[in-house]
């Protein structure tokens, strides 16, 4: 099947650069000649200024489109965000939406919201690479379950995005696309494995993205690249149409570059669906919909285990988010959990023995496809035996009866999201950069708890990123406390300097 919509290949070269300056909400570029539409000013608003904008018609669908592929157009050759641009499709959309706005049509949940997947959600007749070569001449004839919640509620779709291969690896290095590179020091990882999500928000090259998070897929390079990443409740949002890691594990994960806009996303993508086994029935409601009180929150500040070999000023910058916390009412207190070693173990034995299982055939047949890093993980997990997996999944279960345990006395827990910040691309030791960046992400992944990461501030001119952790099918209160943060804040808001040429017409 021919893809349906003109897509541009992304390319992988470029100039490298570095990133470091910063340029926040207010510091807009005005456009030549005098013109004071400033151009920048529509990739820096968040989806509810946007739908605002539409509802007042300050501002149209397409020209906000235009503008976000004009910068990708103009950032993507250096990132390598996006692996495939739908140009053609998302103006479609968009006129769709400005005919509606015109028609006097009530305004949809994100309608004419700009919005990129990771390459392993499925769109149809766009190609999805899983960052494969295995699947590089895939194009699916249907639509993910949660692209198509984004197709009714009104999303445009950018494009699809950059990512770590197979999703299995953190770094977000991809030997067979090229690594999506951190606008903040393009010489450093994004995080992986939703990469190219991780840059594309960034550098504003769209306002909302669908990462997947299976051990911090999402939430890593959420705070690698200063911006916000929420791992659900596991079973909260389909998995129908999306390229697997590990079953168990699994789940689609909103980012945005602000807590609200993931509240507004989540709201569309919640929900049962009976073609994924691991999705659950459960109620769900309109997130950000709530007000930001967080007098009534108890929160505790994670020690001990989260605290030890951290990088400068990690520790320090999410105490701050405490502080914040605490300063807007609630009740923030320290507290150390034993047996978080164990929990590290476990999920690695069980999710690199679910991929091995996924890819037993392709293993077998045709190993040379695969790049290095990610073929020995899957050797040396087809070498773990039945007794490994079983006890790990019974220190899965000890650890999630531990956190119930827990959770009956906090409403949240916080800690550092990695322990280190954005390494150099290129690191030549694979397991120690991945141990770093996923250690304080994989206890939350084991439970299945939700856990979003928010922007903590800047450690040595590079992004840190903060964990809020909440009771299962709780996302409401933890997106309360990262709004509330966000709102008291403007750490979100801060954005590399990438050297934006701005264009606009009389």
């Amino acid at each position: 099947m021919e893809p349906v919509a003109d897509v541009y290949p992304a390319p992988n070269g470029g100039t490298r650069g570095t990133g470091g300056g910063l340029r926040g909400e207010a510091g807009i570029h005005r456009t030549p000649r005098g013109n004071e539409r400033l151009m920048t000013v529509l990739t820096a608003l968040g989806a509810d200024d946007l739908i605002a904008g539409f509802r007042d018609r300050s501002v149209s669908p397409v020209e906000v489109a235009n503008e976000y592929l004009r910068r990708i157009d103009q950032h993507n050759g250096i990132l390598n965000a996006y692996l495939t641009v739908t140009a053609d499709l998302a103006l479609e959309a968009a006129r769709e939406s400005e005919a509606r706005l015109t028609a006097g049509a009530e305004l949809r949940p994100l309608e004419g919201i700009p919005v990129a997947l990771k390459d392993n959600i499925a769109l149809a007749g766009v190609r999805m690479t899983a960052g494969s070569p295995f699947l590089a001449n895939n194009v699916p004839d249907t639509d993910a379950a949660v692209v198509r919640r984004l197709k009714e509620a009104g999303a445009v779709v950018l494009g699809k995005l950059n990512m770590h291969e197979w999703a299995l690896g953190a770094t977000g290095v991809n030997p067979h696309f090229g690594p999506a590179r951190n606008p903040w020091d393009t010489d450093r990882m994004t995080g992986g494995s939703s990469s190219g999500a991780g840059a594309a928000l960034g550098t504003d090259l769209t306002v909302l993205a669908l990462g997947s998070d299976t051990g911090g897929s999402g939430r890593i390079p959420a705070a690698l690249c200063n911006v916000s990443g929420l791992r659900p409740t596991t079973g909260r949002i389909s998995g129908a149409g999306v390229v697997p890691l590990a079953w168990s594990f699994d789940i689609v994960a909103p980012m945005a570059r602000r807590a609200s806009d993931i509240a507004r996303l989540l709201s569309v993508l919640s929900g049962h669906d009976p073609n994924d086994p691991m999705s659950v029935d459960v109620a769900t409601k309109q997130y950000g919909e709530d007000d930001l009180d967080v007098a009534d929150l108890r929160v505790a500040v994670l020690s001990g285990f989260f605290s030890e070999d951290l990088e400068s000023e990690i520790g320090d910058l999410v105490a701050g988010v405490g502080t914040t916390l605490a300063s807007l009412g609630a009740h923030v207190e320290p507290l150390e959990i034993p047996g978080i070693r164990e929990t590290l173990s476990a999920l690695t034995t069980m999710l690199q023995a679910e991929a091995a299982a996924f890819h037993a055939e392709r293993l077998a047949t045709d190993p040379t496809r695969f790049g290095a890093s990610v073929a020995e993980r899957l050797r040396s997990a087809g070498e773990r035996t039945a007794p490994q997996y079983g006890s790990a999944r019974q220190i899965g279960r000890i650890w999630k009866r531990r956190m119930q345990e827990i959770m009956r006395v906090y409403d949240l827990l916080l800690c550092p999201t990695c322990a280190v910040t954005a390494p150099r691309i290129g690191d030549p030791n694979d397991v120690a950069v991945t141990r770093a960046l996923t250690r304080l992400t994989y206890p939350w992944s084991l439970t299945g708890l939700p856990s979003i990461s928010v922007p903590a501030g800047l450690a040595g001119g590079l992004p840190v990123g903060a964990q809020l952790v909440g009771r299962p099918w709780e996302e409401a209160t933890v997106l309360r406390a990262a709004r509330a943060y966000q709102d008291a804040t403007d750490r979100h808001l801060r954005r590399p300097d990438v050297g934006d040429q701005v264009t606009g017409s009389e």
